[in-house]
């Protein structure tokens, strides 16, 4: 395994983290359980998870994530091993049975206590906003369009002084955002720069061979301002595995499961897919090993949130660390993103 540290911390963690969305709902308890050993043994460190997990979110699976993974820390008693990120569920009518009162000060104390609870622990050890709470291209949204009519007011500021309270508390220790935009970033950068508040040291984006709008603006953030992506779906909701297009995937493969995740299966995003598929081949790798490799060498890369159903699936992604690509390969890789860009979002 290789390991970085989350910025302007000496937390150390794993280029590889674990990621849970599918625990409680496509996997069981138990099968979460294998899955944490393996990542472990492996040398991966670094586990994410969210309130709002298993995804798709209902009121029924509500959270079962957390408390699977806190049944694994009291049987286990490898909470002191593993660095433990969770989210605060954004407001809309996906998270309505959750609450609706936002990052208000009252739903952070609760959503933190809460989770604390259910993972079984005294701290968390990044906590991240999972959306903005304000309107804007979030979820496959590609461009931003404004609503003059707009209820949200700036409350940046409010918001950081809320969790720096939960720092001084001991709950949390560091704070990070997701599904953010370039102007939202540097809206809590100014305020923790010149208030003396929490700075925001990661944020947690979608990023892959067929979505890399991080790159537009982002990426200068993130190397300018020291903060780190955290990149999700980098095997595009298993798309960039290839099985979609080569007709090998099973009945419960995500995507048969739940069709409406669709934002990695345009037919742009298809058609770039297959041109990945090839330039795999031809160098003698699998789709998802070069597709991993890609997100695991970029250089404003954290961590590479990777996710399995099985076993098999986990063991390939997380071996993905071991491989790098070459300058030939790139250059193929970049010529496909020249001929098509950014055909997901």
């Amino acid at each position: 395994m290789k390991y970085t540290t989350l910025p302007n911390t000496n937390i150390k963690v794993s280029k590889i983290c674990l990621g849970t969305m599918t625990w409680g709902n496509q996997n069981t308890q138990d099968e979460g359980f294998a899955q944490m050993d393996m990542a472990l043994d492996k040398g991966v460190n670094f586990f994410d998870v969210a309130e709002l997990y298993p995804v798709p979110a209902n009121a029924e699976t509500y959270a079962e994530t957390e408390r699977i993974i806190g049944n694994w820390f009291t049987k286990t008693g490898n909470r002191d091993k593993v660095v433990l990120a969770t989210k605060i569920a954004g407001p809309g009518d996906y998270t309505a049975h959750i609450r609706t009162t936002g990052f208000s000060k009252d739903a952070l104390n609760e959503a933190v206590d809460n989770s604390l609870k259910r993972l079984q622990t005294d701290y968390i050890d990044l906590y991240q906003l999972h959306w903005p709470e304000r309107d804007t291209n979030t979820f496959g949204q590609r461009d931003y369009k404004h609503n003059p009519n707009e209820k949200w007011e700036d409350n940046f500021n409010e918001i950081l002084h809320n969790l720096d309270e939960l720092i001084k508390s001991g709950k949390i220790r560091q704070v990070g955002l997701s599904n953010e935009t370039g102007w939202g970033t540097m809206r809590y950068l100014e305020e923790s720069k010149y208030n003396n508040l929490p700075k925001m040291i990661t944020i947690q984006n979608a990023y892959s061979l067929v979505c890399r709008s991080f790159e537009n603006d982002l990426a200068e953030i993130s190397h300018r301002e020291n903060i780190g992506l955290l990149a999700y779906s980098p095997m595009a909701c298993g798309v960039l595995s290839g099985k979609y297009i080569k007709g090998t995937d099973q009945a419960n493969s995500r995507l048969n499961l739940f069709p409406r995740f669709s934002r990695y299966s345009s037919e742009q995003s298809t058609e770039a897919t297959k041109k990945y598929l090839k330039i795999a081949e031809v160098n003698d790798m699998t789709l998802a090993q070069m597709s991993l490799a890609f997100v695991n060498e970029r250089p404003f890369l954290t961590s590479n949130i990777i996710g399995a159903t099985s076993l098999e699936q986990l063991e390939e992604n997380i071996d993905s660390i071991n491989i790098s690509l070459s300058e030939d390969v790139m250059k193929a890789i970049n010529k496909v993103h020249e001929e098509i860009p950014n055909p997901a979002t």
